[in-house]
């Protein structure tokens, strides 16, 4: 008699519900306990659902693309199963999924002329087999981020990037082998002809689960936005005098640790920016745990956290960031990176932008602090007594706040104190 072992999704999930972004495993494949089997991702991370047990893949209850609720079944695994897979009775099993389309992948094409081993290949995710193909690069000579040293997608891109980099000219594809894509360029099986100058390109799972997410925090609460100016000199001082000191320890410290050490303080004199707000009450949170943006190229956003802030110093948050931001971008980060923010910054000006409003709150926190370039104005300032030009390096800070929960007051008290500490900055 079979045993079946469900297969669920994570009890706990931050933002916005999962979808299926492809199956490692395939139906009746045989499976090892901790072995990858799928690959689910939301607006904030992506996240692999291992085996609980060993056996054979007999049910695939979700196929690629559909939504995951949280501790959803996604398919079972029989432990008593030996043998090879039989086709037929994995088709009676799971009809539904039987009917999706199949994703293409190199590994499918058994011919010699095939720039890669299928037997090599099929030890890889269906996203890397799809990638070696579209990028006609082999995943044996990729280094592994994933678990085990496992290649992911993600690995696979940055590999193509560097090579793209390294060289003057694409190299010459393969016969067999699907022609490498620039980087802003859609490869053609992501996009549908459209009549006329036009095209669509799919949207990615990622990018769907943002558009939700974005959407609903509009919809839910009322965003009103305070704009103040900073001074930048004191920070600049200060990094150029310590950066060294800190890059010896294997630290980069960058601009926004200083954000996000001054939010800290700011926190201090206005907890209330730190909430949540419920309809019979406002939640203030003691722990400061700051979610920080990342963009990822043109995958969408992700916003990992430095959580208790408030026990941090500048070296610790700087070393934190470094972590977060090297995980977002090689898409290492964990559940536990993404989970349990009280409050976001943006820092928008490192792509070039002086403002942006509304920056839209990340739902269910009250606030969010949008930064942006630092560029060099004149300003007027008071010496001795007399009104002087001069020019310093300055950027617009601003705070959009859940007006539900939070009123002007207590905006432009959070944003004076936070232009404060920028602008003292203790050299």
């Amino acid at each position: 008699m079979s045993h079946l072992i469900d297969i669920t999704a994570p009890a706990e999930q931050e933002g916005t519900k999962a979808t299926v972004a492809h199956w490692v495993k395939q139906l009746g494949d045989s499976v090892e306990l901790d072995e990858p089997l799928l690959e689910l991702e939301t607006d904030k991370v992506s996240q692999e659902v291992f085996s609980p047990a060993k056996g054979r893949l007999t049910e695939i209850l979700l196929a690629v693309g559909a939504d995951v609720p949280t501790g959803a079944i996604l398919g079972r695994i029989d432990t008593d199963a030996t043998g090879t897979r039989t086709p037929a009775h994995d088709a009676a099993q799971q009809p539904d999924v039987s009917t999706a389309p199949a994703p293409q992948s190199c590994a499918a094409s058994s011919t010699d002329d095939s720039p890669f081993s299928p037997q090599a290949l099929m030890r890889h995710s269906p996203a890397v087999r799809h990638a070696a193909q579209e990028f006609g690069i082999d995943p044996a000579t990729v280094h592994g981020t994933g678990r085990g040293g496992r290649v992911t997608r993600a690995d696979m891109q940055t590999a193509y990037a560097q090579q793209q980099a390294g060289q003057s000219s694409p190299p010459a594809p393969h016969p067999k082998a699907t022609p490498p894509v620039p980087p802003t360029t859609a490869a053609p099986s992501e996009t549908i002809a459209r009549p006329g100058r036009s095209r669509i390109v799919p949207h990615t799972p990622m990018r769907q689960a943002i558009a939700r997410h974005m959407a609903t925090s509009v919809a839910t609460a009322p965003h009103v936005t305070a704009v103040f100016e900073a001074d930048w000199s004191r920070i600049i001082r200060h990094r150029e005098h310590h950066k060294a000191v800190f890059a010896a320890n294997g630290i980069h410290l960058s601009y926004t640790a200083y954000l996000v050490a001054a939010s800290v303080v700011a926190m201090r004199e206005v907890p209330a920016i730190n909430s949540r707000w419920h309809d019979d009450g406002l939640e203030i949170f003691d722990d400061i745990h700051i979610g920080i943006g990342i963009a990822l190229d043109n995958d969408g956003l992700i916003v990992p956290i430095i959580h208790r802030a408030q026990e941090a110093s500048l070296t610790g948050i700087a070393r934190r960031l470094q972590d977060i931001t090297t995980g977002a971008r090689k898409g290492t980060l964990s559940r536990q990176d993404v989970q349990g923010g009280t409050f976001t910054i943006s820092n928008h000006g490192t792509s070039g932008s002086l403002f942006a409003a509304p920056i839209i709150i990340n739902q269910p926190q009250s606030a969010i602090l949008g930064v942006g370039k630092v560029e060099k104005r004149v300003v007027v300032r008071e010496i001795d007594g007399v009104d002087t030009i001069q020019i310093r390096p300055m950027a617009y800070v601003s705070l959009t706040i859940d007006h539900r929960a939070l009123d002007g007051q207590q905006t432009n008290a959070w944003l004076t104190r936070f232009v404060q500490v920028i602008e003292e900055w203790p050299l």
